[in-house]
């Protein structure tokens, strides 16, 4: 009874002996111990940012114990539902298998979230239809597998899939292969996407005059890859069509491997691919190969990107009759990489032309070949652009160049004056909403490129996912060389965060961040300006967000730099609507020449200085004045 007592009257003064926030009351949670170390770490009494703090993991101390064990014995896989759920993580759903054959024909209105193991095999005639297929979900993961195998006369309908979500993860296996007649169409496919991993396998092949139509697929999406892998290989008169694919999109990856192989009478159409978009990388390898009397044709290819790389390999290569038709490729203004190899190699009777095909690259495995045909060709020389007399009247301004450059995303120092006007980017967060993880679970995950497989058992991320992709990219982002004069490390808890933030500066440090999003996509005007430490060129450390399960930061020290808090205005009432963190670089002279600064704002590496805010739950670290 005494020890009972006495171990009572030890947790009421421990309790009371420290400053917390929120309401928090419980010493042993996962926040109460960052104060803690907060405290013990940085040596002034300033204000905590509720921002950061806000982030430290939801765990309580029975749960945090938990985990720390099952991460100490390789278990957390075990309960990974449980674990994503209670720390506040990023995972993906464990699909469960519906093995109905759905015999009737299906109008699903809305649906989410399901693997489909065998739909619409061996159906004859009806309509299966899905509209509003998972909906703005924040995480979508979704299977067909076997989908509409050997129907005959059956169609397929989408309406509306996997739009405005954030990360999404979709598989279709085996859809429509050995199908007679009917067909596909995808509307509005995966559209408003932030980082989608779309994977088509064996999509209609061995088809029989079936036609698959693709209308709005994956535009406005950021980041992430599309692949199609065997597309319509084998198929008889089969009529695919992609109309607006992958329009306005950033850093896109498309593959199209295996596209129409061996296919007879095929009649393939792009219109409007990856049109105005921000560093595609698309790679067709093995189109059209080995076909018969196929139609194969590409309408405003890539029109307007912004740099890129693209590669065609073994394009219509032993086809036989083939009529081959480029119009209007690559027409950019900012150059990028093309690529063609095997090109209409040891084909037959091939009707082969481009016209208005843009600038980078030549054809010189085909330049004395007559079937292929040039009708607007502009090339780079030594001597400067040479374009063909065709391209007179065809110009641009040049002005595009700087459409994938927000407006006031990078601005010059002289702009921070109070009364200017500017423009100010969106700078809300659009990473999915996750927690930190208690150093003592972090501190016991594997984060290495060695170690990626344990890390996918751990997260159960498949071969090929979203989740193996996001594993891959951040560790690799994280282990690669800093740039020059950078110190960075990536850091899994806020205390890490504190550690190396003081490692730079010092223990007399602040960390600050832009207040709210008011303001964004919208003209401001820029109020009262404060200088920090005095507004001299200093170091600061500035963190920012990674996409991974839980809240990894990416955190390096910028040497001479400018830091800067501005009251940001109502360009029309002149009223504070918040308060802005900005940093200017003054030293840019390691830079890329291609970097979105100077396309903005029009200069080189080392002539300017550049400066940006600081987006939202991003931050910057600075010594205390």
């Amino acid at each position: 009874m005494n020890r009972l007592h006495f171990l009572f009257s030890f947790l009421l003064l421990f309790s009371s002996s420290f400053l917390y926030v929120n309401g928090e009351k419980n010493p042993f949670t996962a926040k109460a111990s960052l104060i803690r170390y907060w405290n013990l770490k940085i040596s002034n009494n300033l204000t905590k940012p509720t921002f950061l703090i806000s982030k430290a993991s939801p765990l309580n101390a029975v749960d945090s114990s938990f985990y720390t064990k099952l991460a100490d014995q390789n278990s957390l896989s075990t309960h990974l539902p449980s674990f994503c759920s209670s720390a506040n993580l990023m995972c993906m759903t464990d699909l469960t298998p519906s093995l109905s054959k759905h015999s009737d024909d299906v109008s699903f209105t809305k649906y989410s979230e399901r693997n489909f193991t065998n739909y619409g095999t061996n159906r004859l005639g009806g309509v299966d239809s899905f509209k509003n297929y998972s909906d703005d979900q924040n995480l979508a993961a979704d299977s067909f597998r076997r989908y509409s195998r050997d129907s005959v006369g059956h169609s397929d309908k989408f309406s509306n899939y996997q739009p405005d979500g954030n990360v999404a993860d979709t598989s279709f296996n085996s859809y429509a292969t050995k199908a007679t007649g009917g067909s596909g169409d995808f509307n509005n496919y995966n559209p408003n996407k932030n980082v989608p991993n779309l994977k088509f396998t064996s999509y209609a092949d061995d088809g029989n005059g079936r036609v698959q139509e693709f209308t709005h697929y994956a535009d406005n999406v950021n980041a992430g890859d599309e692949k199609f892998t065997s597309y319509g290989k084998n198929g008889n008169a089969v009529t695919s069509g992609f109309s607006s694919y992958g329009k306005s999109s950033n850093v896109m990856g498309s593959t199209f491997q295996n596209y129409g192989e061996s296919g007879n009478a095929a009649n393939d159409s792009f219109t409007s691919y990856a049109f105005d978009t921000n560093n595609p990388q698309n790679n067709f390898n093995n189109y059209g190969a080995e076909g018969n009397a196929a139609t194969e044709k590409f309408t405003s290819y890539r029109e307007q990107a912004n740099v890129g790389d693209d590669s065609f390999t073994s394009y219509a290569k032993k086809s036989n009759s083939a009529k081959v038709d480029f119009i209007n490729y690559g027409k950019s203004f900012n150059e990028g990489s093309d690529k063609f190899s095997g090109y209409g190699q040891k084909a037959s009777n091939q009707q082969i032309g481009f016209a208005i095909y843009g600038i980078n690259n030549s054809f010189t495995d085909y330049k004395d070949k007559k079937s292929i045909s040039f009708a607007q060709y502009t090339k780079r020389t030594t001597s400067g652009i040479i374009t063909s007399s065709l391209m007179e009247g065809h110009g641009h301004s040049g002005s595009t160049v700087n459409r994938w450059v927000e407006p006031g995303k990078f601005f010059r120092e002289s702009n921070l004056k109070s009364g200017n006007v500017m423009p100010m980017p969106d700078i809300k967060d659009k990473m999915p909403n996750r927690s930190f993880l208690p150093r003592s679970i972090s501190s016991k995950l594997p984060f290495s490129s060695l170690k990626i497989s344990e890390l996918k058992s751990i997260f159960h991320a498949d071969e090929n996912s979203t989740m193996e992709g996001i594993l891959k990219n951040t560790v690799g982002e994280c282990e690669r060389v800093p740039s020059e004069g950078e110190t960075k490390k990536c850091v899994g808890s806020i205390e890490d965060m504190i550690d190396f933030a003081t490692s730079v500066l010092g223990q007399n440090v602040v960390v600050r961040s832009t207040e709210s999003v008011k303001g964004s996509k919208e003209d401001i005007m820029i109020g009262q300006v404060k200088g920090i430490n005095g507004g001299q060129v200093t170091k600061s450390v500035s963190c920012h967000q990674s996409l991974y399960p839980y809240l990894v930061y990416y955190c390096h020290s910028v040497p001479k730099v400018r830091v800067y808090e501005a009251e940001i205005l109502d360009a029309k009432t002149k009223e504070k609507i918040n308060k802005g963190t900005a940093i200017c670089h003054v030293d840019t002279s390691s830079w890329s020449p291609t970097h979105g600064a100077f396309l903005a704002l029009g200069s080189q590496p080392g002539k300017i200085e550049v400066c940006h805010w600081i987006f939202e739950n991003d931050m910057t670290w600075a010594r205390a004045d």
